[in-house]
C-alpha cells in the first residue's frame, strides 16, 4: 500500500476552490475511511445529485446596484456568524487528522463560523467546546436509552452549545457498499466518546434484518419531540426534512428551525437533492421559522443559489473534512475564507448588498434550448 502523504503546513496556490482539496486529502487518508467519509447509500444517485443538482440553477447578472455596506453577516438563534455557512455534523474526524474535531473548532472560531458538533464525534462534547471561544450547536440522536440522552443534552447546555440539531432521517442507516468493499472498520483509538457509559440494546431475533429488531422498535417518533422540548431550553433544529408535510408537523410540535437534508446520500438512495427539496418546505414554512439546508454545497454560488430559494444558512460536509485532512485547523480555515469569498462575489454580480436582497430574482428560470 502506498505510504500517506504527510499534512501541509501551509496551502499550495493549486488549492483555489473546495474541490481542490479532495485530491489532497486522498493522499492523506486510509482508503477504508476515505471509503467511510465520500461513500454513499446504494447506488449513490442521491450522492451525485446533491452536488449535480446546484448546476441546473442558472444565475441571474444584475448590474449597476449599489454596493455600498455589502454583508454577508447575519445572526441565528443568538449567534453572530460571518456568513450563512454552517460546519455541518461529522462524525469522527479523528480519522482524517489527528487533532480531530479540535482542529475543526478552532479553525471555526477563527472564522466566525458555527460549528454542529456530532453526538458521534471522537473527542468529549466539552473538549471541543473549548478548543476555541465560538458558539458551536451540538447535534443530537435520540438514544433509546433516554436518561442517557437527557444527560447527553444537560451536557451540551453547561458545555454552552447554543442549539440542538435533532436529526430524524437516520433512525437506521442504508447500506454504504464503499465502506463494505474496502472493509472499513474504526481503528481502536477512535471511538463514539460522548456515548460510553449508554445501555446497549438487546440482540435481535435470530435471522433478523431489521423488522422486528431492537434497533427498529426503539426508534423516535413525533412524540419525542415534546419530550425533548421539555428537557432544554436551547432552540431545537430538526435536521433530515424532505417532505412538506413532516414540515408542517415539526411547526406544529413547536421546533425553532429546520434544515432540509437527505443525510449526504448517505441513508436512503433515491432521494432527490436537498436543493431540489427545499423550495416547497421553504413555501410551506413561510418564515415562520428558519430552515437551512445541508447537502451538495461545493461553491459561493451555491451558497447564493440555496438563499434564493428560501434557506436561511447553508451546512458544508465533506469538503471539511477534506480540507481537516490536507492541512489541519489551517485548511478548515482556507476552505472557509473561500467559500466565503466566492459568496461574496457572487452575491456582488447578481447585485445583492444583503442578505434579504438575496431571492429568486437571483436565478433564471430553467433554460430549455430553441
Amino acid at each position: 500500500m502506498t505510504a500517506l502523504l504527510p499534512q501541509l503546513t501551509q496551502i499550495p496556490p493549486q488549492i483555489a476552490a473546495l474541490g481542490d482539496y479532495e485530491g489532497y486529502a486522498r493522499e492523506r487518508v486510509e482508503p477504508g475511511a476515505w471509503a467511510y467519509i465520500n461513500g454513499g447509500a446504494g447506488d449513490e444517485w442521491t450522492l451525485r445529485e446533491n452536488v449535480a443538482a446546484f448546476t441546473r440553477l442558472p444565475l441571474r447578472t444584475r448590474v449597476l446596484r449599489p454596493m455600498k455596506g455589502a454583508s454577508t453577516a447575519l445572526t441565528l438563534f443568538g449567534c453572530d456568524m460571518a456568513a450563512p455557512i454552517l460546519i455541518a455534523p461529522m462524525a469522527f474526524h479523528g480519522l482524517v487528522h489527528p487533532d480531530g474535531e479540535a482542529a475543526t473548532a478552532l479553525a471555526a472560531a477563527a472564522t466566525g463560523t458555527t460549528l454542529v458538533v456530532s453526538t458521534q464525534a471522537g473527542q468529549p462534547i466539552e473538549h471541543i467546546a473549548s478548543a476555541a471561544p465560538g458558539a458551536p450547536w451540538f447535534q443530537l440522536y435520540i438514544q433509546p436509552d433516554g436518561a442517557f440522552t437527557e444527560s447527553l443534552v444537560a451536557r451540551a447546555e453547561a458545555a454552552g452549545y447554543r442549539a440542538l440539531v435533532l436529526t430524524v432521517d437516520a433512525p437506521v442507516n442504508g447500506v454504504r457498499n464503499a465502506e463494505a468493499r474496502a472493509g472499513f472498520a474504526l481503528p481502536p483509538h477512535i471511538h463514539a466518546v460522548n456515548l460510553e457509559g449508554m445501555c446497549s440494546l438487546a440482540p435481535g431475533p435470530e435471522g433478523a434484518l431489521l423488522f422486528g429488531t431492537p434497533l427498529l422498535e426503539s426508534v423516535p417518533d413525533w412524540q419525542d419531540i415534546s419530550w425533548l422540548r421539555s428537557l432544554t431550553r436551547l432552540p431545537i433544529l430538526l435536521k433530515g426534512i424532505v417532505d412538506p408535510e413532516d414540515a408542517r408537523r415539526a411547526l406544529d410540535c413547536g421546533v425553532d428551525g429546520l434544515i432540509v437534508s437527505n443525510h449526504g446520500g448517505r441513508t436512503l438512495d433515491g432521494v432527490p437533492a436537498a436543493i431540489d427539496l427545499l423550495p416547497a418546505i421553504a413555501g410551506c414554512v413561510d418564515r415562520q421559522v428558519p430552515v437551512l439546508i445541508d447537502g451538495g454545497v461545493r461553491r459561493g454560488t451555491d451558497v447564493l443559489r440555496a438563499l434564493a430559494l428560501g434557506a436561511s444558512a447553508v451546512l458544508v460536509g465533506r469538503p471539511i473534512l477534506h480540507a481537516l485532512a490536507t492541512a489541519g485547523a489551517l485548511g478548515v480555515a482556507h476552505a472557509l475564507r473561500v467559500l466565503q469569498a466566492e459568496f461574496e462575489l457572487a452575491m456582488a454580480l447578481t447585485g445583492c448588498r444583503t442578505l434579504d436582497e438575496i431571492d429568486t430574482g437571483c436565478l433564471f428560470p430553467t433554460l430549455r434550448a430553441g
